[in-house]
């Protein structure tokens, strides 16, 4: 742990590294940067400064990888190849800033520097913002051809075009004029943006100028910058789905771009959806942006290949796919391992594809499959550790990539009307039980098992079959963070003590104990623009599910008034919510049904002593009690109770805004009481 200040060597061995800047206590987002600085301290040229609008570096060694959700609040990843860094580049300044708010009501703020494995090799955590709208979190250095890593916690009040003009950075934020034309498909750079709420490692928007009516070229690149950088978000638009309007009844069927006919399982399954991925993801290219951003590509031309052989030792490996990812002279390869239905990822063959991207000079080894990691980061199988110096690891799930898809098809990202199609068929076909590509279905073989002893009051926390269905839980309740994430085009974060982040093991023996001793699970999730989380409990031994949300009161008015602000809000919702009002007395609570509060606002109120400091409403709904694959399954029950309380009952909600304060009428002057006279 690093204090203000403070430096620290970098592994000699360690070439590439992950710099994530985090936040836990607001709502507000940073826009995270990397400035390139040369000995003077300033950058180089207007392409030295990586941020949202241009997030790669023109060497591609320094890479912004967008901002995502996490279990303990927001980060924003920034990617350093320090081989590649240019010579003449002394410092990478690891920076952010807010549009609106300050530094000081983000609560903690840290840097964390992470190896391709996800090891954490430096950190710094500081409370100490106030006003500042812009702040330096720290600095990868070159000192003596050694790279170290000092942690600096400064800030000002300019904001991030201020902050990147003291750096030297020209910046032109004139209103941009509208696209006109049709952007060049085959430039890597004329591309739509994808959405700033996309998942982990590839959200926010990409660089994209000005659409042309003519080609883009290196040169017209260049002379378009010569106005400055733009820091102005961009607006995502979004395209025109394909209709299908001729069909004379409605049982016609078009045809299917990736069809399930013929699909059995094992080798055929995984051959099938890689093939429909990597043939998606060269189609459209917002796609494979956004999924290659997960892996920690840069930004560039995609391309992908299938069942490549490759030789180690006297044997041969043959990954599933290459991905080959292109910009300028840099090209960026990771290998693919996929796994569909119940296939699981094995450690030996994971460790022979490191070998041979260690050989090979390759940046990552991906997995893929139906594992959804319980907190981002996470990798479903342990590696050793030592054939990670060179070549990253890292692991997506299928709930991942479909989440990417919907978010694009959803929410903007894709203006071609034939990309959107062949994006929506392959997302039918992943939805596609015969694809072996399942969000998440199954709460593993020790579930009924785990169930029962809970209803029975013999369940133990240390009970290993516990902490393995605990982790599972973990999963699902990241698995409804990434549904809700898709579905409302916001980021949804799945919520855990801080503590359990980062320890896994920690994490799952609590949530086990909890479950030996309450008989529930829970999960909390915080949705942004609503008034409150929305808390998921399963109860096992009453096989109920309950969700609910806590909402601040009005903190002006009688309790009647405040009451009556609240059901204005609930005109639609159902009369079997519950509405618990807590008074300022403490222990003072009251609780009825919604239907019972309608006909008698009074029963909340009468004889109780002090005011009403807030509202929480909690709806029960029937569990499932089966492990997957049926309507009866635990997790369909836990998936369509959250989505049926926050679309009856949190998206009613916001939270109480006061009346602007009124300006005292000044006094009226003799002459203006004679004139009125």
């Amino acid at each position: 742990m690093l204090s203000k200040g403070q430096n620290l060597s970098l592994p000699a061995e360690v070439e590439q590294i992950d710099v994530v800047l985090g936040w836990t206590e607001s709502e507000v987002e940073i826009d995270a940067s990397a400035l390139l600085l040369n000995s003077g301290g300033k950058v180089r040229s207007d392409d030295d400064f990586v941020f949202y609008n241009q997030p790669e570096s023109t060497d591609g060694s320094i890479r912004f990888l967008g901002t995502s959700g996490t279990e303990e609040g927001a980060q924003a990843r920034i990617a350093i190849d320090l081989s590649t860094v240019p010579e003449d580049v002394h410092t990478v300044a690891l920076v952010g800033s807010v549009a609106d708010g300050r530094f000081g009501d983000l609560g903690k703020l840290a840097l964390r520097v992470v190896d391709g494995a996800g090891y954490t090799l430096a950190e710094y955590v500081t409370a100490d913002a106030t006003t500042e709208s812009a702040f330096v979190f720290g600095e990868v250095y070159r000192r003596n051809a050694e790279w170290k890593i000092r942690a600096v916690g400064q800030g000002w009040e300019s904001g991030l075009a201020g902050l990147a003009t003291d750096f030297g950075v020209d910046i032109d934020d004139e209103p941009e004029p509208e696209p006109t034309g049709t952007p060049d498909t085959s430039s890597d750079l004329a591309e739509p943006a994808v959405p700033a709420s996309h998942g982990s490692a590839g959200d926010g928007p990409q660089l994209v100028p000005e659409l042309p009516t003519t080609p883009i070229t290196p040169a017209t690149q260049r002379k378009a910058r010569t106005r400055g950088v733009r820091t102005a978000k961009r607006v995502v638009r979004k395209s025109k789905p394909v209709e299908f309007t001729l069909a004379e009844q409605d049982t016609w069927q078009p045809a299917r771009l990736f069809s399930v006919i013929g699909v059995g399982t094992g080798e055929e399954q995984e051959r099938r959806a890689t093939s429909a991925l990597i043939a998606t993801m060269q189609a459209v290219r917002p796609f494979a942006r956004a999924v290659c951003a997960r892996m920690g590509a840069p930004v560039g031309v995609f391309e992908g290949y299938v069942e490549v052989a490759y030789e180690r030792g006297e044997t041969k490996v043959v990954p599933d796919a290459v991905l080959k990812v292109s910009r300028g002279t840099r090209v960026w390869t990771g290998l693919l391992e996929v796994k569909t239905g119940n296939g699981k990822l094995e450690k030996e063959q994971l460790e022979n594809y490191l070998d041979v991207a260690r050989k090979k000079k390759y940046d990552v080894v991906v997995s893929l499959s139906n594992d959804v990691p319980a907190s981002a980061g996470e990798l479903p199988v342990e590696v050793d550790r030592r054939k990670l110096a060179k070549v990253a690891l890292r692991h997506l799930s299928w709930a991942e990539v479909a989440h990417e898809a919907r978010m694009l098809l959803s929410h903007g990202g894709i203006d071609d009307a034939l990309q959107a199609w062949i994006l929506a068929e392959f997302l039918r076909y992943l939805d596609h039980p015969r694809s072996g590509a399942a969000e998440f279905v199954d709460m593993g073989r020790h579930w009924v098992t785990v169930r029962d002893a809970v209803t029975a009051g013999t369940l133990r926390g240390g009970d290993q079959k516990a902490t393995a269905v605990a982790d599972t839980w973990v999963s699902l309740s990241r698995h409804l963070a990434l549904r809700l994430t898709a579905e409302l085009g916001v980021t949804v974060k799945h919520i855990l003590p801080r503590r359990h982040g980062s320890d896994p093991a920690a994490r799952n023996a609590a949530v086990a104990e909890r479950l030996a001793t309450d008989g529930v699970f829970e999960a909390v999730l915080r949705i942004p623009e609503t008034a409150g989380d929305l808390v998921v409990i399963a109860d096992v031994r009453t096989n109920k599910i309950r969700c609910r949300t806590t909402v601040e009161a009005p903190n002006e008015g009688t309790s009647g008034r405040r009451l009556s602000w609240l059901l204005k809000q609930l005109k639609d919702v159902p009369g079997d919510v519950q509405v618990e009002a807590v008074f300022s007395e403490r222990g003072n609570e009251a609780c009825e049904h919604l239907d019972t509060v309608r006909a008698d606002p009074k029963v909340l109120t009468t004889g109780r002593s002090g005011d009403i400091v807030s509202f929480s409403l909690e709806q029960t709904f029937p569990m499932g009690g089966r492990r997957s694959g049926t309507a009866a399954s635990f997790i369909t029950s836990v998936t369509s109770s959250t989505d049926e309380f926050y679309g009856t009952v949190v998206q009613q909600l916001r939270e109480w805004v006061p009346a602007a304060p009124k300006q005292n009428e000044p006094p009226r002057s003799d002459t203006a009481q004679s004139e009125g006279e």
